[in-house]
């Protein structure tokens, strides 16, 4: 897995574009519209935040950097199912999503009997417990990060590096 460049734009006609460059110079892209231009945005600097701030290297761009395209999220999986590991990062991410939606924080527990059941359930060893301080953690980089988008005028982007090595370089220290 090597870095990438991620890349949302806000289009002027109100769709936004997520385009992940990698270091071997290949870009995958996808363009939204409607709803799902209003929802995506924020999804997807959700991933950044929780991926980063959990050091998560094989969630969402973590598999994009492994060279995944933006096509294979779905069906009809042309790459098959996502790997069971990486739907940790899914449900976690889920979890900030419905919080977002409803208005009504969760908790660290909530979250960990979800993730453990998943685990259970798909025989993955048990994940390292969630602290309430992890959670915090992910909300303010998702928070500064909703707030740098909210800045981005219409036809520009907002860039983030994302390098997968990085990440497990600082989850080993």
């Amino acid at each position: 897995m090597r870095p990438i460049v991620i890349r949302i734009k806000k289009g002027t006609d109100g769709r936004t574009f997520l385009s992940c460059a990698r270091a071997d110079g290949t870009t995958t892209w996808q363009r939204q519209q409607g709803g799902q231009a209003r929802f995506f945005p924020r999804h997807d600097l959700t991933h950044y935040a929780v991926e980063t701030v959990l050091g998560h290297r094989r969630g969402f761009y973590g598999l994009v950097a492994a060279g995944w395209d933006l096509s294979d999220f779905g069906t009809p999986w042309p790459r098959g199912e996502l790997p069971k590991d990486a739907n940790l990062t899914e449900i976690i991410v889920g979890f900030f999503d419905r919080e977002r939606a409803s208005g009504q924080m969760g908790t660290a527990e909530e979250l960990n009997v979800h993730l453990a059941e998943f685990c259970v359930q798909n025989e993955l060893p048990a994940p390292e417990r969630l602290a309430e301080e992890d959670l915090s953690r992910v909300r303010q980089k998702r928070g500064e990060l909703f707030a740098q988008w909210d800045a981005v005028e219409p036809g520009d982007a907002l860039e983030l590096p994302f390098d997968p090595v990085a990440l497990a370089r600082s989850a080993a220290d």
